[in-house]
This record gives C-alpha cells, structure tokens and sequence, in this order.
C-alpha cells in the first residue's frame, strides 16, 4: 500500500551531506589561516558565485558527485506519486503495487531528464560556469549530458504509458505529459521561462495539481467486462496537490538563494535576484506560514480527514526550523545552501504524514 512507498523517504532526506558540510567548513578555516590574504579574497570570491559556497574550492570527486546526483532532490518524484495513490485508496480503497513502483521508476527517470537537462542548458548560457558539481563540467561533455538526458526521459515516458495501458484513464497521461510541458519549459530553449522569474509557478503547477492529480487518476482501473472504472475528481486530491506543491515550491525558491549573483550575471531573473535576500527570507516564512494555514482550512472544510490535520501538523517544527535558518543564513552563502536541503526535509515529512493521514482514514483508525 502507499505507505510501503512513503517508508522510503528517510533515505531521500539523509544527513549525508550535512556532516560534510560541517567538515568542509572547519577544513576551509584553516586552510585559510595559511593563505595569504589575496589568495582569500580570490576563494570567497568563486565561493559566492556557485553552490560550492563556503568550500575551499578543492572538493572531493565523491563530494561532487553527490551533490550532482542531487538524490535528496528525488523526493519531488516519491512524494506526489505516494500522496496521489494515497487519495485514491482513501477513496475506493484498491492500490496497485506494480503500477505504484513502474510509475515511482518512471518519474524518477523523468526527474533525472529535468536535472541534467537543467545542467545542460545552465551550461549553455554559463549559468553554471563555476559550478563545479555541474554534471556537464564532471563528466567534460555537454552532448554526453544531453545524450542521458533524453534516454532517461524515453525510458521514463515508456513506463508512464505502460500504467497507462493498465490504468486506461486518458486524465492521467493528458496531466502528466502537461507536467513534463511545465519541466520543458522551465528551462528548455527557446522558453527559458525560469530566466524570466516563472519558476516557481510551473514547479508548483507541475508537482502539485498536475502530477499528484496525475498520480491519483493512475489508479482508475480497466476491466475486460465492466469497461474503466475512472476515478473522480474529490476535493481531497485537490487539496492534497496543493499541498504538495507547495512544498516542492519552497525547495525550488530556496536553491536560488546561493545563486543569486551568478544568475543575475547571465541574466537568470529569478525572483530572489529581482527581491533581495531579506525579502526572500520573508516570503519563505509566508510560505510555510500558508502551509499551514491551508491544512487547517483543508481539514475545517473537510477537505481533508482530519488524521491528515493531526499527523501533518506534527511536522511543524520542521517547518519553524526551516524558516528560522533561512531567516538567520540568508546573507551567508556558506551556510544558505543548506537551506533546499531542509525544505526537502519538510516536504518528504510532510509528504508522509498527509499520505499517512489519508490511508488510515480509510481504515478507520483515525477519522
């Protein structure tokens, strides 16, 4: 059942990078007591300017390739996917293992398509020129990035219509293909929509009302006799996408913060460039403020169960943890990049508890 897929999350939001983190730092101080200033200067310098912020510019291959991997990021394919199963067992009460896992492969495969096409374009227009865990400045091949790129965008549209072919819901396929349009044109020529500030719109589209919604019509069901039992659209796949996106927007709003001179450098107008850093701090806290706020209207409206209020509502130190460090860090560089980190963090927690909520409303153990 979706739970068995929520359990894998804790994985996706380890700690692994943040102990590193720590060490890199303690490693750069006092590398730096032995350089002389200018060399200083010049390593701050490159620092601001690329997610290796606050590093002494001489990360390990295995640092690097972690943070390219970027695997806490794969949560954003585990959570809509698990919360839109979630609502529909909580509505008709059946879930489909194998199609749950085929479509967790698939969307995995399609997030994997939108980082290293990311890091393709980025490159492009020099975005990632310092970047030094960009996958196209590792593997030293732009058209080798691309060429994976594009298989794993196959091989994931080849499991998405497989569940297709078993779920027999044309919502589904018609509402994750417009979210995969929202990925393209984030970043992809000649849109770029993201240099234009309108990422975070198309991200909380595409992982909120578009995939989860997606997810959810998946498991509509055919039947040779009886034709496709398809599923309706319920208030509570509704505000569960909504949720999600809003989470998955948080951890897109936050990578930027490090990146701000880079971007305005090549002309990447996200809004933390157009804001500021203090603003940006504060509309975090708004955010998550309206996280909230919307999960106790969803649950006053019964729009939610209420085991989905209770349990998501035990994740608000997560979320007061978050806006306490962006609040705190958002002019240090060095410290700021953790941020996305731990709005991952939130957004996994949170992902579990309202998918948690759903399925044990439908069992009756809360209601």
């Amino acid at each position: 059942m979706p739970l068995a897929g929520i359990a894998l999350a804790p994985l996706l939001v380890s700690h692994l990078a943040h102990p590193h983190h720590r060490r890199s730092s303690v490693a750069s101080a006092a590398a730096a007591r032995r350089r002389p200033r200018a060399v200083q200067c010049s390593a701050t310098a490159t620092a601001a300017s690329g997610e290796g912020a606050g590093d002494d510019g001489e990360l390990s291959r295995g640092t690097l390739l972690w943070r390219a991997a970027k695997l806490p990021i794969y949560s954003v394919a585990l959570v809509p996917l698990t919360v839109g199963s979630a609502c529909a067992y909580h509505h008709v009460g059946s879930f489909f293992g194998k199609r749950y896992f085929v479509l967790l492969v698939a969307s995995v495969l399609v997030i994997t398509w939108l980082n290293l096409s990311n890091d393709v374009y980025d490159s492009d227009t020099g975005a990632d020129k310092n970047k030094k865990e960009s996958v196209v400045n590792i593997v030293g091949s732009r058209t080798m990035t691309q060429y994976a790129a594009n298989i794993s965008l196959l091989f994931g549209f080849m499991g998405l219509f497989w569940a297709f072919a078993q779920a027999g819901d044309a919502r589904f396929i018609l509402s994750v293909t417009c979210a995969i349009i929202c990925g393209y044109v984030y970043q992809c020529p000649p849109f770029r929509l993201s240099y234009r500030g309108l990422g975070e719109p198309l991200c909380f589209a595409a992982f909120g009302p578009l995939a989860t919604t997606a997810f959810y019509f998946s498991n509509s069901s055919r039947n040779i006799s009886s034709g496709t039992a398809l599923l309706p659209l319920s208030k509570t796949v509704i505000a569960s996408s909504i949720l999600v996106g809003l989470t998955t927007t948080l951890i897109l709003f936050c990578s930027h913060f490090h990146q701000i001179d880079g971007d305005r450098a090549v002309g990447k107008m996200s809004p933390l460039v157009r804001i500021g850093t203090k603003t940006g701090s504060r509309l975090v806290t708004l955010g998550v403020v309206t996280l909230y706020v919307l999960l106790a209207a969803f649950g006053m409206s019964k729009s939610l169960p209420s085991a989905c209020t209770v349990l998501c509502a035990l994740t608000l130190p997560v979320g007061k943890w978050v806006v306490d460090y962006v609040l705190k860090n958002h002019e240090d560089n060095s410290k700021i990049f953790m941020a996305k980190y731990y709005c991952v963090r939130l957004h996994a927690l949170f992902g579990m508890a309202l998918a948690s909520g759903l399925v044990l409303a439908r069992n009756g153990t809360l209601v």
